[in-house]
């Protein structure tokens, strides 16, 4: 066995970056960004009102002003404002000449002869001035990001409508076993539903890049063989599922290097997900993921996602935090680094009800995994865990 760092080692080093593209900013969502942003001009452009209200000069907020003009945005001032003047101006229009305060409407009196008198006490200037937020040629957004709404909007605001992103791979996903049948079936008294492959579908999509689904392959090589042969040619990245541990129909190994896959490791001191196996095939890449659906969803965070964001040109990293263990917990087996599925309530850590690698619903209540490391039995109440959100 090697340990799950090792093994992370190992899949980044073989990875690679998959050549750019480039798509609409509006198509944009969820892919990674692989050039910095910089913008093409100030923000705000001019010195504009944060508010509705009345644009001045300061010392004159407490006399009686006349309204000389009214701004709507996008309309260019024409007047500029002396003793006792005002402008009424709206949000987002430019503060005209003269004028170096904004008393917001709701401190104001206007009268019926274009008039206004502040009627409470006043505080900041409420004006948003030329280039505060940004300047021309200022960095924006930093290549490596996964594109979400928000970086949209600075797209539009600094006119990058033709954004360079890493090409999504393509994820085949292949699940083994006869005892398996897909959702819409009804499982007989020795067989069960087919939820790895979902489960894992999903997990593709929420990276970003796009899954292929080759079906459930009959416990035999032949037929494993076919669907991960068709799987390799037309994917960058191919996920078995199950047939990886020491049964007597777990041959997804062996099938692997009958169909080229160079095998790399297939055995992680981890917990759990002990027999994953990872290969190569020239610039494919291929995973045999344990069949149970807690192993699998672990170490796709693990040591598939990883290599998704790095095809993909993408360089954040997962949240991790650090917060208290709200009991005390203890294990049996050391061997092995485990991750355990955990839930926060005020702001202290504490285990699902989990009773292993099979038990999927536990992870609808985890708000993420802790790890524990090999070696360690106990962890007492009050210590402080890392815990990576999922």
């Amino acid at each position: 066995m090697i340990t799950i760092e090792k093994a992370y080692e190992i899949v980044l080093q073989n990875a690679y970056q998959l050549e750019t593209e480039k798509v609409i900013f509006t198509n944009s969502l969820g892919c990674i960004l692989a050039e910095d942003i910089k913008s093409d001009i100030e923000m705000p452009p001019f010195d504009k009102s944060a508010m509705d209200g009345y644009a001045c000069r300061k010392q004159d907020v407490n006399n009686t002003l006349e309204i000389i003009e009214v701004i709507p945005a996008g309309k260019t001032p024409e007047k500029e404002i002396g003793t006792n003047q005002c402008a009424k101006i709206m949000t987002g229009a430019p503060i005209p000449k003269g004028a170096d305060f904004v008393v917001k409407v709701e401190s104001t009196e206007e009268t019926e002869n274009k008039f206004v008198k502040v009627i409470s006490k006043v505080g900041k200037d409420n004006i948003s001035y030329k280039g505060e937020d940004v300047k021309t040629g200022q960095l924006v957004l930093n290549k490596g990001i996964e594109i979400k709404p928000e970086h949209i909007a600075v797209f539009a605001s600094v006119g990058y409508t033709d954004v360079l992103v890493g090409k999504q791979p393509k994820v085949g996903i292949i699940s083994t076993g006869d005892e398996l049948v897909e959702p819409n079936k009804e499982p007989s008294v020795s067989q069960i539903r087919n939820s790895n492959a979902y489960q894992l579908i999903a997990q593709v999509k929420s990276c970003g890049a796009i899954p292929y689904y080759y079906g459930i392959a009959d416990d035999t090589p032949e037929d494993t063989y076919d669907k991960l042969s068709s799987a390799l040619s037309e994917s960058n990245i191919v996920l078995l599922t199950g047939g990886v541990s020491m049964g007597a129909f777990d041959f997804v190994p062996d099938v692997m290097k009958k169909a080229g896959v160079e095998i790399l490791f297939d055995s992680i001191a981890v917990k759990p997900g002990k027999p994953t196996t990872f290969g190569i095939a020239g610039k494919k890449f291929c995973y045999g993921l344990p069949g149970n659906p807690v192993s699998s969803f672990i170490q796709f965070e693990l040591l598939v996602k990883p290599l998704i964001y790095k095809l993909m040109h993408r360089t954040v990293n997962p949240l991790e935090f650090q917060l208290p263990m709200g009991i005390d917990f203890s294990r049996r087996t050391t061997d092995r680094k485990a991750y355990l599925p955990v839930y926060i309530e005020n702001s202290q850590v504490f285990p699902v009800d989990y009773h292993g690698s099979a038990h999927l619903h536990a992870l609808t209540l985890a708000h993420g995994v802790i790890s524990i490391e090999i070696g360690k039995e106990l962890i007492k109440k009050g210590e402080l865990v890392h815990v990576r959100q999922i």
